[in-house]
């Protein structure tokens, strides 16, 4: 990727996310603060890469409450216009969601397209977990913790099905609906592995036990 091509990346994701939201200072400067404190982990030397990334965090994040923004916004204006008419509410709100998915998936390649240009797949992978508040790994240890005698494919598989709700959670606009992506993948995880042969229920009865007895120990 060259240079000009990541500038304009960042214009592109700069541009998606202007808003009356993001153009006040108080929000901006919140969003660069927490943009900051996360490029700072990944030891950036080159302060005009530090900047830039920084810059491109606090655009993605401007840009998801841009397009939060505006889905509100149409949310609302569909039910004024359907009016009592719940057919075509839900004709609305299905071609406003179609319409937010995409817009979120074009802010996503953008947005990780951007990322690649300047750091490594290992930075990428720690802005993305910083993102989502390392859900994921903090997820796959309990996994790991809860049930010892996974199989390599059932590991592989739990951590397949992580990385995509983290994935989904980089695009949420709040705290809240990027955990409520993890939760949901965690039930899936859950049936899945209740499939595989696992009691659930026995397994965290067994994990709490192991945990008591690690604590009574120290």
């Amino acid at each position: 990727m060259t240079k000009t091509f990541r500038i304009a990346i960042v214009l592109l994701l700069f541009a998606a996310g202007m808003s009356a939201q993001s153009n006040d200072a108080a929000y901006i400067k919140t969003l660069t603060l927490r943009s900051t404190k996360i490029v700072k982990k990944l030891n950036i030397s080159d302060t005009a890469v530090f900047n830039r990334v920084v810059n491109i965090l606090v655009n993605e994040y401007a840009s998801v409450g841009k397009i939060f923004d505006d889905n509100n916004a149409a949310m609302k204006a569909a039910k004024a216009t359907a009016g009592n008419n719940k057919a075509s509410l839900q004709a609305l709100d299905k071609t406003i969601e179609g319409d937010t998915n995409t817009q979120l998936y074009n802010l996503y390649c953008a947005f990780t397209g951007a990322l690649s240009g300047d750091l490594t797949p290992q930075q990428i992978e720690e802005v993305k977990n910083a993102m989502t508040y390392n859900v994921l790994k903090v997820t796959y240890g309990a996994y790991l913790a809860m049930i010892p005698t996974l199989k390599p494919n059932e590991k592989r598989q739990i951590y397949s099905w992580l990385v995509e709700a983290r994935e989904h959670a980089i695009e949420a606009p709040s705290s809240g609906k990027k955990h409520a992506w993890f939760n949901k993948y965690k039930g899936r995880i859950n049936n899945y592995l209740s499939k595989q042969g696992y009691n659930m229920q026995q397994e965290r009865v067994a994990w709490a036990k192991r945990i008591k007895e690690a604590q009574a120990k120290k």
